[in-house]
């Protein structure tokens, strides 16, 4: 049985730790042919490479190094190269995770090239236009062929659409993700006893506006349980220029 060659692209943090659970399950499958693309937008050591020592996984098969850019320029950029790289590899088909600038230029390409499109986490909806990751899930999902929504809500977002081929309700992949993270001890915290929650916050509309980002971690800090709190750079830089007092989140441990 020949091969079939999955191209996956990712970009951005969050998407390095939903591809460990894909790359582990294409490796127990002899039938796929894995391929990494990393676009480089989230490129330094704590934001990207990181993840791939922690979890295992091989170094990507193409790094883009994109870096930051504006919204269009960004994307734009990437579509060059992943273009490429698809001509190159003329995989069976695109795999793209989530909302990012990766995702969607990812999702474009494959389309226009007449590569099929695979969407993990399709469905999900802020319905906030305002946000440029609602913009991306929306048009990604648009042109996907299989669209693998993790909750039944995220289906009937689909339906709503006019998208019903090639939805499946597969359960969040996070959830996979955690249960690898415990089985290597990834998930362990020293300095907790017991049990808490452990929280992110990275996108800009909960972070570069003060009052709302005030209000976020004021949340967190008034939950049953400690809160540890890996903090992205963005919302660190935030956080410092806002002059948001960290004393006053004691419930929130905060790692930077």
């Amino acid at each position: 049985m020949q091969r079939k060659k999955i191209m996956a692209v990712v970009g951005a943090r969050p998407q390095f730790i939903k591809h460990a659970p894909i790359e582990i399950a294409c490796h127990q499958h002899s039938s796929l042919e894995l391929i990494t693309v990393h676009t480089g937008q989230h490129y330094d050591e704590n934001m990207s490479k990181v993840f791939f020592d922690q979890l295992g996984m091989k170094a990507p098969d193409y790094m883009m190094n994109i870096g930051s850019q504006s919204h269009a320029k960004q994307t734009g950029r990437m579509m060059e190269k992943i273009e490429d790289i698809v001509f190159s590899e003329n995989p069976d088909a695109v795999l793209v995770y989530g909302d990012t600038n990766s995702t969607l230029a990812g999702a474009l390409v494959a389309s226009k090239c007449h590569k099929k499109v695979i969407h993990i986490e399709a469905g999900l909806r802020s319905f906030n236009r305002s946000m440029p990751e609602e913009i991306n899930r929306v048009l990604t999902d648009h042109v996907s062929d299989l669209l693998f929504a993790p909750t039944e809500q995220a289906v009937k977002n689909l339906r709503q659409e006019g998208i019903n081929k090639g939805v499946y309700k597969t359960g969040d992949i996070m959830y996979d993700m955690i249960l690898i993270a415990e089985e290597k001890g990834i998930l362990k915290e020293p300095r907790m006893t017991g049990s808490y929650y452990l929280a992110t916050i990275h996108r800009p509309y909960n972070t570069d506006e003060p009052r709302r980002l005030e209000k976020v971690l004021s949340a967190l800090n008034r939950l049953e349980l400690p809160v540890v709190f890996p903090m992205h750079p963005r919302t660190k830089n935030n956080l410092d220029r806002f002059q948001l007092d960290r004393a006053n989140f004691d419930n929130i441990l905060i790692q930077d």
